[in-house]
């Protein structure tokens, strides 16, 4: 998976519904998340607002919309040109536009799934998986709604 989709699914994964889990919830945690990708923590309190943007723009009905901003410049590198920021939630941000100036952003998706509501890329061809997982999320709500489609029809006779 590109480096970008990876930041920005892990980023907005630092809410885990189904484990009951935020990371942000402990600066310890927050810290060791942002070591592990090697960028400078930002306060968890300043975090879980953008985080909660990002989710409610991926599609995450729980989430609250807000704005989100972080310092990013852009620098010219022996590479080209390169965003660049001295933040965690600027780096995931960059990340973010990247992807949206690829046309990618609108496969980064939220499970619909009440218990689940995970971050995942689509990569199907017409960008219309919906299920972070068609062998969990999505067989699991196709039972349930199968279950009640046969609940609600009369008796055969």
């Amino acid at each position: 998976m590109p480096p970008d989709v990876s930041l920005v699914l892990d980023f907005l994964n630092t809410l885990d519904v189904e484990e009951d889990v935020d990371t942000l919830a402990s600066a310890g945690r927050w810290h060791a998340w942002t070591h592990e990708r090697e960028l400078p923590a930002d306060p968890p309190d300043e975090v879980r607002p953008v985080r909660d943007a990002l989710r409610a723009a991926v599609g995450d009905p729980a989430a609250r919309p807000g704005p989100a901003r972080a310092a990013v410049e852009v620098a010219l590198t022996e590479r080209g040109p390169e965003l660049v920021t001295s933040s965690a939630v600027g780096a995931v941000l960059a990340a973010a536009a990247r992807l949206a100036v690829l046309g990618e952003w609108e496969r980064v998706k939220i499970c619909p799934a009440d218990n689940c509501h995970w971050a995942f890329y689509d990569r199907s061809r017409n960008r219309s998986r919906t299920w972070c997982s068609m062998k969990v999320c999505g067989n699991r709500e196709k039972a349930r709604a199968f279950r009640e489609r046969t609940a609600a029809e009369p008796p055969e006779r």
